[in-house]
């Protein structure tokens, strides 16, 4: 059987397919289209979790995701366990396996209760005025206990073996939600033809016209007319709908992200398919039809298993065909308690008592529950329940005087509330809207929208099917007005904060029920000093729980409100923040797992290089031969060994790893004239650059040589790491500040394959294989650009060098990298040439002095700190950074200035990063003079070198300065940044 509480006919389940699963090790059994939660119910089981703070028991006390409650964790083997999912939106399949959370050692028995004894000790800011004495316990006594018992749920502790899937979409209408207003709204856009898109959270969509069984719409059941539309709006092509879909946040310029379940409803889920799918949506426009929330009322233990909103119960029976008591007693503030009471009834529950808080009996719902045969106790409220796993009984009492008199005790096993209705105003509070509060109704609903979005039906504060309708079409563009009968129309919005304070020592009466925030703790805030509904939230932390307050947040404002003796919206209104409910993680990861989560970036020529043995290091994203050990070589001798081949013959160096940026139009002169401090209007097409760029402050943020190879066209190089960085950055100017320049940027780092040949006899390899190109010193100089072909591929040929010898820059398509590179290496094997990688690389630019942007600077060096004045074009008017460097601070000559070091020991190498001093053995607290920036073992030289910024650098020239170090400083002299060639005379081979 699927349960003693099941109708015997009703709801959206299918009868015919029973589904076996399990609730903390019990077997029981479903039908297909229950919910984990509604499954519970139909066995009578409502106590589902424990709370947060005082481990009280609860149960089920909303149908969605509005659930702060029935939290639990599912299983579905494999490394698959999900913690802290709400029992009301789990999806029941075969084999199923839910555990309890936040208990021990079982449901029934939790240890943890005896915090509700205590009650003094966790009441709100317990942690601020509990755990300071004695003075320093918390972080080696407290906080280590405490943070153990804290949480809800408990993390999987396998990788997640699942994947997901993200997908960019566009549409001329969103709609969010596919109740009434939402239906309606998509069934008008999608008749003009645009592309239209609709979701909503639910499995089946639809929304509240599936729980008003009793309601017409143009004369059909409204759940006839709901699968009427959607049949409509599913032949249509220019339409999308998406159930299982929650729209989580709302963004800038109309970018909506919804998380899609793909396979958590599924037994046995194709393992290709994706757990989930984010989408990320861009609308012209957005139609919100969120609908509202029923919130709960405030009295005593109106926190115990069976106490639940009307609504909820209502849902549980119409969707699910499951009642969730059999005797209750009805506690509202509007009519939509009597109509849930009325729906209870004719499905056989007992309706003890209809508290109605409202001081006449009167209205829609209250002559309807009259004229069915219900009780309806006007002017009343329910002063507290009794039981504790579930509610055996409740006190009801009449207002009178604004006191409480008790006048009846009802036994009972389920207690319903309806404190009236609240907008879900999320997602367009997420989206910059400015809300406005109705103070009749006391519900805040939206006001002026930030973009191009239209809020229809109850999430507008547009209560009744009719009304919601309406608003809906007019949201789609259509003026189509259906005729609706038989529904009792909800007022929405009574803040439902009841009198309970004639018995304040002994009762809980609570408001936000995941953290276990009761009315009195936040009277205690106010009276604390804590006036802003953003401090009463953060001291009481009320509205921070996984439901993030959407059935706490309205009544909190209002208890705050009566305590301060101010109106709602003085008080404040807290911020509604993404996601609207908790998303898993891999949702956001997509792809980004394993190797894709930081893909390794390879050059053409990766795969030689891994077969003749490269021991490679990771730089930026690249992954780039560091040096090519030969037989019994280590790192050392390896490039001790590469290095002294490129000096004597030469070597091959894979470069493509370097930033590659395309700078083209007409006005793409005047746009490096900006962006860099050197001069290109004067730069001829054929001729190369040293390129400095600056940002505002003055400050060297990249470095590269730049080639111009036409009027309109630079070929622009920039560092490895720092290729996304200048492209941003160029892009930023070109589109804030330079829009009037005509010029397009392109990234072509992985458009060309760069080979290095460097050395004396580099002119000697090349000379065979180009065509097109003269290579000749006075033809070709220094400094230069050339197109023509390499072994018959199109080649753009620079002579540059980063090592201080001859050197070429091959640049190639990168699909022919490999092949040019074989051949290059052929030839240059005929003279001795060796490979190299970037440790030699590294040991050869320091010997020339050259210096590494990020090794070198610090984000605080300028260009003459580097001693690169004579990169600064004087003349030129302006530039980015040049008003930077007139700032007094960046001229002093004290700055930090890049020096090289040779070490008293030549053969001591020193550490990168060590700090400088004048004195061996300084005083605590004298600062350090600088740092080393890079230090090498120079074969050429016979002895280390190293880099260093040092104050006042520049002057300091043949000075002693020490490098302090654990095992005693190292004496070292100031010197020159260029070691090797210091005339340059080996430019030319």
């Amino acid at each position: 059987m699927s349960g003693a509480f099941r109708t015997p006919l009703g709801g959206l389940v299918d009868r015919a397919r029973t589904v076996n699963f399990k609730f903390d090790g019990k077997a029981f059994k479903g039908l297909a289209g229950d919910t984990l939660a509604s499954a519970l119910l139909a066995h009578g089981v409502h106590l589902m979790g424990r709370s947060f703070k005082y481990h009280r028991p609860r149960g089920v006390m909303a149908a969605g995701a509005e659930e702060p409650n029935a939290l639990v964790a599912v299983s579905r083997g494999g490394g698959r366990v999900t913690p802290n999912l709400r029992a009301t939106q789990v999806e029941l399949y075969e084999g199923l396996e839910a555990i309890s959370q936040n208990r021990y050692p079982s449901l029934k028995f939790d240890v943890g209760a005896v915090n509700d004894l205590v009650p003094g000790v966790f009441g709100a800011g317990f942690y601020y005025k509990t755990f300071m004495q004695p003075r320093g316990a918390w972080a080696r006594l407290y906080e280590p206990v405490i943070r153990r018992a804290a949480g809800l749920g408990e993390a999987a502790k396998e990788a997640d073996p699942d994947h997901y899937a993200q997908i960019y979409a566009h549409c001329e209408v969103l709609v969010v939600g596919s109740g009434a207003a939402g239906l309606a709204a998509a069934l008008a856009a999608a008749s003009n033809g645009g592309r239209v898109i609709l979701c909503d959270e639910q499995p089946v969509m639809g929304g509240g016209l599936r729980v008003e069984t009793g309601a017409l719409v143009d004369g059909k059941p409204a759940g006839q007319w709901a699968d009427d539309a959607l049949a409509a709006l599913a032949a249509r092509s220019n339409v999308t709908l998406l159930p299982r879909t929650q729209a989580f946040g709302y963004y800038a310029q109309n970018f909506v992200a919804l998380a899609q379940q793909l396979t958590n409803h599924l037994a046995s889920p194709d393992p290709g398919m994706p757990r989930e799918k984010l989408w990320k949506v861009r609308a012209k426009q957005v139609v919100l039809a969120t609908g509202a929330i029923e919130r709960p009322l405030v009295f005593p233990d109106n926190d115990r298993p069976g106490v639940m909103l009307a609504s909820a119960a209502r849902s549980f029976l119409n969707l699910h065909g499951v009642r969730t008591g059999a005797k209750a007693v009805v506690f509202t503030a509007d009519d939509s308690g009597h109509a849930a009471a009325i729906d209870l009834a004719k499905a056989g529950v007992i309706i003890v008592a209809i508290a109605d808080m409202r001081p006449e009996a009167k209205g829609p719902g209250v002559a309807a529950s009259l004229a069915a045969g219900l009780p309806v106790l006007p002017h009343s409220v329910v002063t507290g329940v009794s039981g504790t796993l579930r509610v055996t009984g409740a006190g009801i009492g009449t207002m009178k005087d604004g006191k409480v008199v008790p006048t009846l005790t009802a036994q009972c096993d389920l207690v319903l509330m309806a404190g009236g209705w609240t907008p879900a105003v999320h997602l367009f509070s997420q989206s910059r809207g400015k809300l406005r509060f109705d103070d009749a109704r006391q519900i805040f609903v939206p006001g002026v929208a930030a973009q191009a979005l239209v809020s229809a039906g109850s999430c507008n504060g547009t209560f009744g099917l009719a009304a919601c309708l309406a608003e809906g079409f007019l949201a789609g563009g259509d003026k189509r007005a259906p005729a609706v009968s038989g529904e009792i129309v909800p007022c929405g919005g009574y803040h439902g904060a009841v009198p309970h304070d004639h018995n304040p020592a002994k009762v809980k009466a609570f408001v936000d029920f995941q953290n276990d925030v009761t009315a009195k703790d936040i009277k205690l805030a106010v009276q604390e000093g804590f006036h802003s509904i953003e401090h009463v939230k953060r001291y009481t932390t009320t509205g921070m729980a996984t439901d993030q307050g959407k059935t706490s947040n309205m009544n909190a404002l209002a208890i705050a409100a009566g305590a301060l003796g101010k109106a709602i919206p003085e008080v404040g209104l807290t911020t509604f923040r993404a996601p609207y409910t908790p998303v898993t993680f891999g949702l956001f990861a997509g792809h980004s797992r394993g190797d894709l989560f930081d893909p390794a970036r390879m050059t053409p020529v990766h795969l030689w290089a891994q077969a003749q043995g490269a021991v490679f290091e990771d730089v930026g994203l690249w992954k780039r031969a560091r040096y090519f050990p030969q037989p019994g070589e280590n790192m050392f001798r390896a490039v001790n060994r590469e290095c002294a081949a490129v000096r004597a013959s030469g070597g091959l160096f894979d470069a493509s790893t370097l930033g590659k940026i395309e700078v083209v139009g007409p006005d793409a002169a005047e746009f490096m004239e900006r962006l860099y401090t050197n001069p290109w209007k004067k730069l001829e097409p054929g001729r190369a650059r040293y390129g400095l760029m600056l940002n505002e402050a003055g400050f060297v943020i990249d470095d590269g040589v730049v080639a111009r190879l036409a009027p309109d066209r630079f070929h622009v190089t920039t560092t490895t790491g720092g290729a996304a960085r200048v492209l941003n950055h160029m892009e930023d100017y070109l589109q804030t500040e330079f829009p009037d320049l005509k010029v397009w940027l392109t990234s072509t780092t992985e458009q060309w394959a760069v080979i290095a040949i460097q050395g004396p006899n580099a002119r000697k390899v090349l000379a065979p294989l180009v065509d097109g190109i003269d290579l000749a010193a006075a033809a070709m100089p220094h400094m230069s650009a050339r197109e023509g072909r390499i072994c018959g591929v199109p080649t753009r040929l620079f002579r540059v060098s980063f090592t201080g010898e001859l050197g070429f820059e091959v640049n190639v398509p990168a699909g022919f990298g490999r092949e040019i590179w074989q051949k290059i290496r052929d030839e240059s094997q005929k003279h001795n040439m060796c490979v190299y990688g970037t440790e030699a690389m590294h040991v050869l630019r320091a010997e020339k002095g050259f210096i590494i942007v990020g090794q070198e600077t610090d984000g605080t060096v300028t260009p003459d700190d580097l001693d690169m004045g004579w990169a600064i074009g004087r003349l030129k008017a302006d530039f980015v950074g040049k008003r930077g460097l007139a700032m007094p601070d960046l001229l002093k000559d004290d700055r930090k200035q890049l020096v090289g070091l040779l070490t008293a020991d030549p053969a001591r190498v020193l550490e990168e990063g060590a700090q400088i001093t004048a004195e061996a053995a300084p005083p605590r607290g004298t600062s350090a003079l600088g740092h080393v920036t890079s230090a090498y073992w120079s074969p050429a030289l016979g002895r280390s070198i190293a880099l260093a910024l040092v104050a006042g650098g520049r002057a300091r020239m043949g000075q002693t300065l020490q490098v302090p170090m654990p095992g005693g400083a190292i004496a070292v002299e100031v010197a020159g940044p260029v070691f090797y060639d210091v005339k340059g005379e080996r430019l030319d081979g």
